[in-house]
């Protein structure tokens, strides 16, 4: 296997299934002559030419539209759009078209269509720049929504996305694009539904996905090392659907829960990871479940505000003691 960046992951996917597919295009602002602003698209433009590799005007409900439209009629378009905080333009036509068209049609129309969009709280980026969208978008029923923590997901999972015939939307993180990781070096296809366990454990459950694994990974040697606690991580990277199967069978385990999620608490990944808690093994429970999240304020602008705002891997530590009475 070859370590390689996030964004070069990206990028290596977009590349092979353009070059497998004719119909698989891309399009989205700054994506073909510059690279895109994370280098996702870097030299793309000039190995496949203007007609697959479209710079867009600075209007998202447009040119998702335009996309959405095309794959109806069987092409398969990647769009980027550039931050996720500009996904509020483009809803109308991911959640009146994209998520709908294959119910309203009866199956005569598909719209294999994939949106990838950066979001999460990068460096002092404001309020209006610093959105945690996972919440809306896995709320859209007909939309397949998955949030990669490794450049080895971020690879499969696009690849996956673009062979499929639902829509997808890949909510990426904005600050693990220079992350580095293992991709296998052969063609890898990453499954759109499911979780992955991280870590095993025995004591309690830490639920996390994209950023927030990497706080429970944190967390959970923190935990093992200075209290004894083995917990068990779960990374949740498939938001829609979620994997019941796979978060009853840890609880089960572990008779714990721990939600770790960088966005607001109220009506998000955490609330629906507990609903499912609540209804497949409540009485497997030895604690209520425990959500870490995001202040609900808007992101302060402020370095040191902003840093309080968002959880970290103490904050998790802090959960898990009080859950045992240590805290």
């Amino acid at each position: 296997m070859a370590e390689i960046m996030f964004w070069e992951a990206v990028r290596r996917a977009h590349d092979e299934e353009m070059a497998n597919d004719p119909l698989v295009i891309c399009m989205g602002e700054d994506i073909g002559v510059v690279g895109g602003t994370y280098k996702a698209t870097q030299g793309l433009y000039d190995k496949y030419g203007p007609e697959r590799v479209m710079d867009t005007p600075i209007s998202e409900n447009g040119f998702t539209g335009l996309a959405i439209g095309a794959s109806f009629l069987g092409v398969r378009p990647i769009v980027e759009i550039m931050s996720v905080n500009f996904a509020w333009l483009a809803l109308d036509q991911i959640a009146n078209s994209a998520a709908k068209v294959r119910y309203m049609s009866g199956g005569q129309l598909t719209s294999p269509v994939v949106i990838r969009s950066p979001g999460g709280t990068a460096h002092q980026l404001g309020a209006q720049h610093s959105a945690r969208m996972e919440k809306i978008f896995m709320g859209i029923a007909g939309l397949r929504v998955v949030t990669p923590s490794s450049p080895r997901q971020a690879y499969g999972l696009i690849k996956s996305a673009v062979r499929c015939n639902d829509p997808v939307f890949i909510n990426e993180h904005e600050l693990m694009y220079n992350m580095k990781g293992e991709v296998p070096d052969k063609e890898y296809f990453h499954p759109l539904e499911g979780s992955e366990v991280v870590r095993q454990g025995r004591d309690v459950t830490l639920f996390g996905y994209n950023i927030s694994v990497h706080w429970a990974k944190q967390a959970a040697d923190v935990l093992a090392k200075d209290h004894g606690i083995e917990a068990e991580v779960i990374d949740l990277y498939a938001l829609n659907p979620l994997d019941r199967a796979g978060i009853a069978a840890s609880v089960s385990k572990t008779h714990r829960a721990v939600i770790v999620e960088e966005a607001e608490a109220p009506v998000g990944v955490g609330s629906e990871v507990m609903a499912i808690i609540n209804e497949e093994c409540f009485f497997e429970l030895d604690a209520a479940p425990v959500r870490v999240s995001a202040v609900n304020i808007p992101i302060p602008y402020n370095h040191h505000l902003e840093k309080a705002t968002i959880p970290n891997a103490k904050w998790v530590v802090q959960a898990v003691l009080k859950m045992f009475g240590k805290g």
